[in-house]
């Protein structure tokens, strides 16, 4: 079964769902936008779709022989989270659900009371921990009345499925999801999924944030393709080696390409694959030494002494250019986000944040500077940015800031010294990099 990529038997489907909501006069301005929709093709016979929407279209291809399609839309359509010819959703907030948009909109009446500048300063605490209380009390009413099902063992919570953390927004609702709980409630055996954009109407995988985990779920019992990016990425997850490690504490050298903690896509992290508690992070890209606390008692006093700078940091780059061997100075540049190129940093002499680094030229090797770099400072992307823009010569194999492709971020933390939060010694690693 193909959902991470086209199944040639879904392009009729495609073809017909889009006639059908090109048809609509009231769903151009979604369609105008951008929405997602999807089909799903099975053994059957029959459209789902109205009969005469296709009047002023000319006739739509034919389905092959012995296969029909369900066809679903992302979120709302014209305000309706249900239209003739398409799967209902999930859970429908507008329907059975209509106590979420009653809480809703007592949630946002405090808000325009806050807003008012009418409340008194107790008020004003008062409020916003209400607020805070139930939104978070209808956010999990919400998720524990998405069930989704598959084959193989029964139904699931979108709470259960991303436990421990929390849903994100639009969870559940993507066309994807929708089309396969349809499938499973008709007892219908999937064959293949496509969704793509109104905007191009161009193939387009499910999303990594939102549909990952839950059809991690509900793809169970199916003979369904892997996600390439899953597969890839397991690749990197692999390669995570343990340095040391006691009760208390863990040292690992992370690969380049693993994320440091879980992130929006929700991929596997060093966090998560340890089971312990992050203490500092390396960028996706960069490699090498991390410690983790076991305890947040550990966790805060490792953290402590990163905030006080007396853990000795040594990183090792190649760069794209040679420099002159033995030269070393200091780089002050200070640095802020880049809000409108996130997650890019840029040099800002006025509201940047303070960002000092020492560096030592080793050797070049076929035409790269090798460099050992020792980062005072802890901003994001600081490295990298003080080479680019303080050297002038970007790290070998930099996607954000350099111009040489290379098979990985040439940047590897390769030392790392702390004092041990519970024994008081002083404990130092060393990892060479595989480049």
């Amino acid at each position: 079964m193909k959902i991470y990529s086209l199944d040639e038997r879904c392009l009729p489907a495609m073809e017909q769902v889009k006639a059908y909501y090109m048809s609509v006069p009231s769903w151009q301005k979604d369609v105008a936008e951008g929405k997602m929709f999807g089909v799903l093709i099975y053994e059957g016979s029959g459209s789902p779709l109205p009969s005469g929407c296709f009047l002023s279209q000319s006739a739509p291809p034919v389905m092959p022989e012995g296969l029909t399609f369900l066809a679903a839309f992302s979120g709302t359509l014209d305000g309706r989270t249900c239209q003739p010819g398409f799967v209902p959703p999930v859970f429908d907030v507008q329907g059975e659900g209509r106590y979420f948009l009653e809480e809703e909109a007592s949630i946002s009446a405090i808000n325009r009371y806050l807003e008012s500048g009418q409340p008194s300063p107790r008020e004003v605490c008062a409020l916003r921990h209400e607020r805070k209380t139930r939104s978070q009390a209808l956010q999990r009413w919400l998720f524990s009345r998405y069930r989704v099902s598959n084959i193989q063992d029964g139904t699931s919570d979108l709470l259960s499925i991303f436990s421990p953390t929390v849903p994100p927004g639009g969870a559940g609702d993507c066309c994807a999801p929708k089309l396969l709980q349809e499938a499973f409630r008709r007892g219908i055996r999937p064959l293949a999924v496509a969704e793509w954009s109104s905007v191009d109407g161009e193939f387009r995988p499910p999303c990594t944030g939102r549909c990952r985990p839950i059809l991690s779920y509900m793809l169970r019992g199916l003979d369904a393709e892997a996600d390439p990016r899953l597969t890839d990425y397991n690749g990197f997850v692999a390669r995570l080696r343990t340095v040391y490690e006691d009760g208390h504490l863990i040292v690992v050298d992370k690969p380049s390409g693993l994320l440091s903690v879980p992130g929006k896509e929700f991929l596997p992290s060093v966090e998560s694959l340890t089971g312990c508690l992050s203490v500092h992070r390396l960028d996706q890209d960069t490699g090498g030494l991390l410690v983790l606390a076991k305890s947040a008692v550990v966790q805060s006093e490792l953290r402590r002494q990163f905030e006080q700078r007396t853990v000795g940091k040594r990183y090792e780059a190649l760069l794209e250019r040679d420099m002159p061997v033995g030269a070393g100075g200091e780089i002050r540049l200070p640095l802020r986000p880049d809000i409108g190129n996130r997650p890019r940093q840029v040099v800002d002499m006025e509201q940047g944040k303070s960002a000092v680094t020492r560096y030592e030229v080793l050797e070049n090797v076929a035409g790269h500077a090798r460099l050992w770099l020792y980062p005072h400072t802890g901003r994001t992307h600081q490295l990298r940015v003080h080479c680019a823009e303080g050297l002038g010569n970007p790290i070998l194999g930099d996607r954000l800031y350099g111009h040489s492709a290379a098979p990985r971020l040439m940047l590897h933390a390769g030392v790392l010294a702390f004092t041990h939060p519970v024994t008081g010694e002083r404990l130092s690693f060393t990892c060479t990099p595989e480049w």
